[in-house]
């Protein structure tokens, strides 16, 4: 089989067995793996965030990985740094001969990289987004007509954090008209994404949960908070973080924790999909894979290309 020398994509939701793909995918080729995952690239974020390092060895070999445990837990990070960080990555391992494999289920890293996002190098205003929070979603979506539409620019309203960002970016623009956005970098890509039937995604969602729960995420959340991160900026990473915390601080019952949060990665694995098939209305094609066979079945694929 000829080396794939570009970048090859794997998405998909939560416990869809992306990054198991990604693996056995590496060990053939001689690949290695980007994460595309927005809290994997925090230390001590670990379970909570499905690392699952072990994953990253087959027939006892480590297969490398990138962009995963680079900063610590509180730390800033966003798309335009992903960018960059990508970019670094994926141009030293083409320098080394190797097939770079861009692996996560963050939509929104994985478009900003291949439809090269040039609007995410406008800076963060904390204090303009500090007048925005208190404004309930629908508030801030009836005013969304107030946006600045410019080439290149398409703004996400689908969340409220999403909402404020374009906002934010908007403002920016208004301000700063003369402003010269840096061209990104493009690499040629082939993506493959997985889906699997819902009742089965369901199940292993359900299942991975509990098997966190009793293998020690709650322990992680707790460690976290005693090595002064704050409560507020773990509900911000959402999902497991959120609702540990608040069961930690006694705002939930354990089981009212668990019961909402698998409700919330369940419909997390949703908007997921959701964001998936967005990309492909964007002009993004993915070639979905069956899930008895992924490997095989990529691999005769990119034979084709």
């Amino acid at each position: 089989m000829k080396t794939f020398k570009d970048l090859i994509v794997i998405l998909g939701p939560t416990a869809s067995g992306k990054t198991h793909l990604a693996v056995q995918l590496a060990h053939r080729i001689n690949g290695e793996i980007i994460s595309a995952d927005s809290r994997q690239v925090y230390r001590g974020m670990d379970i909570g965030t499905g690392k699952d390092l072990e994953e990253y060895t087959i027939d006892n070999q480590s297969i490398p990985y990138h962009l995963i445990d680079i900063l610590n837990a509180g730390e800033q990070y966003h798309i335009h740094l992903f960018q960059q960080d990508f970019l670094r990555v994926y141009n030293d391992i083409i320098a080394r001969g190797k097939t770079p494999i861009l692996c996560g289920g963050s939509g929104m890293y994985i478009e900003a990289v291949l439809q090269g996002y040039e609007f995410t190098a406008i800076p963060i205003d904390e204090n303009y987004r500090e007048t925005l929070l208190p404004k309930s979603y629908e508030e801030l979506l009836s005013s969304a007509n107030n946006i600045i539409h410019k080439e290149g620019f398409k703004p996400d309203l689908s969340t409220k954090k999403r909402l404020i960002r374009a906002f934010e970016i908007s403002r920016f623009l208004h301000q700063n008209p003369d402003f010269e956005i840096p061209k990104p970098t493009v690499p040629q890509s082939i993506i493959f994404g997985l889906n699997p039937d819902t009742e089965i995604r369901r199940e292993k969602i359900t299942k991975r949960l509990h098997h966190r729960l009793e293998n020690g995420m709650i322990e992680e959340v707790k460690t976290l908070i005693d090595n002064g991160i704050s409560p507020e900026k773990l509900i911000f990473y959402g999902l497991e973080y959120k609702f540990i915390t608040q069961y930690l601080t006694g705002e939930l019952t354990y089981e009212i924790m668990v019961e909402r949060l698998n409700v919330a990665i369940h419909q997390f694995a949703k908007r997921q999909m959701t964001y998936f098939r967005k990309m492909e209305r964007d002009g993004l094609e993915i070639n979905w894979l069956s899930s008895q066979k992924p490997l095989e079945e990529l691999i005769e694929r990119l034979q084709i290309y």
